[in-house]
């Protein structure tokens, strides 16, 4: 076998084109003939418009065409539920589509022949507005008497409601002899990949209206598209140049269906590249939540009871709010058994902008909850916190807090072992760290904090999970070519460089003898998202399954041998609506967290020096790639918890760049992380692998929060952990 075989780490095959400049991204395209579209957006978190005059944007020089709510055929679209106009404004059929919910909502759009000829023609198109009064506040949005945002939807503005009952909670919490009530808040985070949104659209020699626009599922666009232009899926065709980012945020729709509008009206290529301002009032977020917990253990130091609301705020309109908020149902418990559970989660309208794919979409706030009760109940019971967990953990045949038993094999025992021995985790029987017996050196206090969590992998409650592959062996007697068809996004995980190598595995085949065709949805069938810590698992199957069955007719003397196979995963099944009780996902993926920080008592400052991240991936097909997504989860879960700092007021958002919306650099990381490999062979997954690219977010927060705990002796609830919140939980500020 090659040394480009599975569990091997060759070089990335995208490397070279990103270093030099050659990659194109969405914002590099370029036709002859292009026009130019700028997008008005409302810059209003709830109003109504009255009127929208485009006359003297029309008369403006190299305007080429003006678009309404009025020009879109089918005026609305969303991932999970149609409830978003395209535009928003009057003369539209869908209903209420005149009414703007957040302040990024498009009204109109403009194309031209040159950039700043639209940039120029925007602000000429007059808007009435009349404006609403806004509902930023989630708690408030949910009352009995709260104007109501979509009224076609239901006669209240809580958009997602899921229940947990298991067990008696309050026969548990009569036997519990420490008990922990905690109300916590988690804030909103901006996406902040480094390319903004963009893209170019345009008639290809078939007739079809043509996308190119970084995504994270084609065929999911596609449709998207097709609907709202009311045209047969067949007619679009979606394309993902390079993509310069993602982390869920490309789930959701931008500027596609109003590039796609304006190139089949006008039959000529239309690009738009979003600015970093409209990039951040324009598109979804990260789910601000608030989080309440009563949880109750034993003398013993077992957990009895937990009682669990969540409240996330959805934003405008639905994007993924309610799987976002199904995921963190599953995990607000934790990877712990716990015989007695009742938990409502509760998703809600605001008039801020949509609370989107994160990730670890959902599981990093239900977590921040889950292990900081964790936490705080070791300290209560004075047993040592990686003791506690260990003593609760999940194995092998215990119940979710959905009641059915979770998939094995159950490795979150092994991650928290391993997270303390590379750690040398140091166990104090009064339930602290070895580190807070050491005085304070100066202002500067040093703290150990210890977390753990848990995400699925792949599409949960009842989805049908599935994903395709087509391999084709080219050559006569020896192979001379290999193409490998797969639509599966690159959104600068390694996928491209992991699918390669596994097909050159089977193959037994140079990595370089595979010509991969990816993501384009006019050639290929369905991936799936690149989502859900899915796509090494999903893709992972399809690939392996493909070039074997072509591999086969390879030594049957067929040629070229050509095989498609589309992989179907495990079942599962929805949630009951009154006690939760499901199989919701097919496996799940673990991890553990220790941290040393260092805070500065005078200013506040939190320091982060080491953290030692123990994750689950089954098995590492290119384990160079995997230590990348775990050091880039541990720093962009670093950013959320320390620093990103997403404020709004009434809906509108005053942290609309990056000088205000801080994002942190090389000096504001953790000083060190080590990454620590488990490989507990996934039986269904290809070579044992399974999905983790979101599994090293999960514990960072309540892992700081621990040790800013152990290093000061106060407790965090809210976070970021900036400076002024640290002295104001020291007592030190108002």
């Amino acid at each position: 076998m090659h040394k480009e075989t599975v569990g091997n780490s060759p070089s990335r095959t995208d490397a070279p084109g990103k270093v030099t400049g050659e990659a194109q991204y969405s914002g590099d395209l370029s036709m002859t003939g292009m026009t130019f579209m700028k997008i008005l957006m409302a810059e209003r978190p709830h109003a109504r418009v009255r009127n929208i005059r485009v006359e003297k944007a029309l008369a403006s020089p190299g305007v080429v065409a003006v678009y309404t709510a009025k020009d879109v055929p089918v005026n609305e679209y969303g991932l999970q539920i149609p409830d978003q106009p395209v535009l928003c404004g009057p003369g539209s059929s869908k209903p209420s589509a005149d009414i703007v919910r957040f302040v990024g909502d498009q009204v109109a759009v403009v194309v031209a022949e040159s950039e700043s000829h639209a940039a120029d023609a925007i602000k000429l198109i007059e808007v009435d507005y009349e404006d609403l009064p806004p509902l930023s506040d989630p708690i408030a949005a949910m009352a009995s008497d709260a104007p109501l945002l979509h009224p076609d939807r239901g006669d209240s503005n809580v958009c997602v409601h899921y229940k947990i009952r298991k067990g008696n909670v309050d026969e548990g919490f009569a036997k519990a002899a420490a008990i922990v009530e905690a109300e916590y808040r988690t804030p909103v985070q901006e996406h902040a990949y480094l390319q903004p949104e963009a893209g170019l659209a345009y008639l290809d020699s078939e007739g079809r209206v043509v996308v190119e626009s970084a995504g994270q599922w084609t065929h999911a666009d596609r449709k998207s598209i097709a609907r709202a232009l009311d045209v047969q899926e067949e007619k679009i065709r979606v394309i993902y140049p390079a993509i310069g980012g993602a982390f869920g945020g490309r789930e959701d729709l931008s500027v596609q269906i109003v590039l796609a509008l304006a190139a089949m009206k006008l039959k000529r290529p239309v690009k738009i590249v979003w600015s970093r301002r409209e990039s951040i009032i324009g598109h979804g977020k990260r789910h601000a939540v608030i989080l309440r917990a009563k949880w109750g253990a034993t003398k013993h130091g077992k957990l009895i009871a937990a009682q669990n609301e969540i409240i996330g705020d959805g934003g405008a309109y639905m994007y993924t709010t309610n799987k976002v908020l199904g995921n963190a149902t599953i995990t607000s418990t934790g990877p712990y058994a716990i015989p007695n559970v009742k938990t409502d989660v509760y998703g809600v309208y605001t008039n801020n902008i949509p609370g989107a794919a994160f990730r670890g979409f959902g599981a990093p706030q239900a977590l921040f909850m889950a292990e900081s009760q964790m936490n705080k109940l070791a300290e209560k019971l004075g047993m040592d916190p990686v003791e506690f967990r260990l003593k609760n953990a999940l194995r092998e045949g215990d119940l979710l807090n959905v009641g059915t038993p979770v998939p094995t094999p159950v490795s979150v025992v092994d991650t928290i072992a391993t997270a303390r021995d590379a750690f040398k985790w140091k166990k104090n029987s009064k339930g602290k760290t070895q580190n807070s017996k050491r005085k304070a050196r100066g202002a500067i206090a040093k703290g150990r904090g210890f977390a753990a969590g848990f995400k699925n992998v792949g599409f949960s409650f009842g989805y049908k999970e599935n994903c395709w592959a087509k391999v084709e062996i080219h050559g006569n007697t020896a192979m001379e070519r290999v193409v490998l068809h797969h639509a599966g996004a690159e959104v600068g995980q390694g996928f491209h460089t992991a699918m390669t190598q596994m097909a050159a595995h089977v193959l037994g085949a140079p990595m370089s003898m595979i010509e991969l065709r990816a993501s384009d949805s006019a050639t290929q069938g369905d991936p799936g998202s690149a989502s859900a810590s899915r796509l090494t698992f999903m893709a992972g199957n399809s690939v392996k399954g493909a070039a074997e069955a072509a591999l086969e007719k390879w030594k049957a003397e067929e040629r070229p041998a050509i095989a498609e196979f589309q992989y179907f995963a495990p079942p599962t099944t929805k949630m009951d609506s009154e006690t939760g009780y499901s199989m919701p996902n097919f496996q799940y993926a673990y991890v553990a967290q220790a941290v040393d920080v260092e805070v500065d008592t005078e200013t506040g400052h939190v320091r982060v020096k080491r953290v030692v991240s123990a994750d689950d991936v089954g098995k590492a097909i290119n384990p160079d790639l995997v230590v990348g997504q775990i050091e880039g989860a541990v720093v962009q879960a670093h950013g959320y918890a320390v620093l990103e700092d997403f404020k709004t007021k009434d809906g509108r958002v005053l942290t609309d760049q990056f000088s205000t919306y801080l994002i942190p650099t090389i000096r504001d990381i953790p000083e060190k992380v080590e990454s620590v490999l488990v490989e507990a062979p996934d039986p269904n997954g290809p070579w044992g692998a399974r999905g983790m690219g979101e599994l090293p977010y999960l514990p960072v927060a309540p892992a700081i929060a621990a040790a800013i705990h152990d290093a000061t002796g106060v407790w965090m609830n809210e976070f970021p952990f900036t400076p002024e919140r640290v002295l104001r939980a020291l007592g030190k500020i108002k």
